[in-house]
């Protein structure tokens, strides 16, 4: 840690990693109830577990996005923290909203829109929240008078970020319209500029872990970013299935949702460009294993997953089904938990006593989670099949097509189990080691990492 005021960014890494574990008990409770019968059927019901593990998903995420930036801008900038006074406020906000917002939800207090069920007040305490974080990001950087491409990348999509969450501020009496505008901020954010983060985030750990050009990390990213532009905005119409909007919409989102891969290929190509040329000679290889990991997570889960169902011949059968849940988890969980994660192994060090290098139980941790997420990946794709074939397809009733592939669920649970078990591992090693908030005032730039010849490349 060079900067004293990036020790903001621990508390929020330690509040995100408590609420991913709270994602994947509801996640888990919701799984065990497609098998029945179900104890807790009229205490929390399946639509109630399911929207904590979805609602309570994106709050951490965010979480973990605000403190990896607490981390990378003073570090980028070279300054410290405009107000870290300011930082703490809005924690305190944002851990009041969210533990407030659940609550409401066990007592069915929610607003009903899929992913944005947040009340009218949750929701003006998360724009208060983000209006602190980007000024005092915004400040740090005017204070500093230095602003490094990564940061630009990552501000631009955290600003877009706060202003494409206005159509959900707004209500809608036609059903029709407020799921038109919801895609307006759910996909705009996740296939748009979450990727933007995302980006900042992967080209700053490549820089410092692989000691790769910053000349040609950057121009990466713009390739990436442009990409994530041209076929993000207008795939936004692959979600547009049975919503009764104009029919030439389908084909639109089709095709340019089929061109979003190509950002994504990118990212992977770039990761492991980079990888290949510090030949792992980082010592920090655990903060190495989930930036890596995360480029190419994505791409499969993202990119290859989301590729398989999003043309319109196909996504007519599979729009809705366990094929959505399928793409949904791997993607998310490669593109951006996946990326927070990195973040906090890379930062970690600094913070408490653990081995610059990660530990066995860091490792452990990022394997069952990857073993665990595929396997819950083939469980919901094997799912989905049946279910399309059933529903969609031979016209079985939707309790009837159920009841028939519950096995699947079966598989579900116990590779569930494997990547909560992993998850746990992560928590644990987060928090096992006592803190000491040390400031290396003799290590004033990122320690540099040999290249291997090109022709060890090659």
């Amino acid at each position: 840690m060079r900067y004293k005021s990036q020790s903001v960014a621990y508390w929020y890494f330690a509040v995100a990693v408590a609420l991913f574990g709270l994602q994947i008990v509801f996640g888990l409770l919701s799984a065990t109830k497609y098998l029945g019968p179900d104890p807790l059927l009229y205490i929390l019901p399946f639509d109630v577990t399911k929207m904590i593990h979805t609602n309570v998903l994106i709050v951490w995420v965010i979480c973990g996005f605000m403190g990896a930036t607490y981390w990378m801008v003073p570090d980028e900038s070279r300054t410290e923290l405009y107000s870290v006074k300011l930082a703490y406020i809005q924690l305190v906000i944002w851990v009041v909203m969210g533990v407030a917002t659940v609550i409401g939800y066990l007592f069915r207090y929610g607003t009903g829109n899929k992913l944005l069920e947040q009340p009218l007040p949750s929701k003006l305490a998360i724009v208060v929240a983000m209006l602190i974080f980007l000024y005092n990001i915004g400040m740090t950087i005017r204070k500093s008078g230095r602003f490094t491409t990564p940061e630009g990348v990552l501000l631009g999509g955290l600003g877009l970020a706060a202003v494409l969450y206005v159509p959900a501020l707004l209500e809608y009496h036609n059903y029709t319209v407020s799921i038109f505008y919801r895609w307006w901020t759910i996909h705009l954010w996740v296939e748009g500029v979450w990727e933007m983060i995302q980006g900042g985030f992967l080209a700053y750990l490549l820089i410092r872990l692989s000691g790769a050009d910053r000349e040609v990390m950057e121009k990466w990213l713009y390739v990436i970013v442009g990409l994530v532009f041209i076929a993000g905005i207008l795939g936004t119409a692959h979600h547009y299935y049975w919503v009764g909007v104009p029919a030439y919409w389908l084909p639109i989102g089709g095709v340019f949702s089929a061109l979003e891969p190509a950002a994504l290929v990118g990212m992977a190509m770039y990761a492991y460009y980079a990888m290949r040329r510090s030949g792992l000679a980082h010592p920090n290889k655990l903060a190495l294993h989930w930036t890596v990991g995360s480029a190419v997570y994505t791409m499969f889960g993202a990119g290859l997953l989301g590729l398989a169902h999003t043309f319109p011949s196909v996504n007519k059968w599979t729009h809705g089904t366990l094929i959505t849940a399928m793409h949904g988890h791997a993607a998310f969980y490669g593109a951006y938990a996946m990326i927070v994660m990195a973040m906090i192994s890379y930062a970690l060090p600094s913070f408490t006593r653990r081995p610059e290098e990660g530990t066995s139980m860091g490792y452990t941790a990022f394997w069952m989670q990857l073993a665990g997420m595929f396997g819950m990946t083939l469980s919901f794709a094997t799912a989905g099949i049946g279910q399309v074939y059933l529903e969609r397809i031979m016209g079985m009733g939707y309790l009837d097509a159920q009841l028939k592939i519950q096995v699947h669920f079966v598989m579900l649970i116990i590779t569930a189990s494997i990547f909560a078990v992993g998850v746990a591992l992560f928590i644990i090693d987060f928090f096992r080691y006592p803190l000491r908030m040390e400031v290396r005032t003799d290590d004033p730039a990122p320690r540099p990492v040999p290249a291997r010849p090109a022709a060890a490349v090659a």
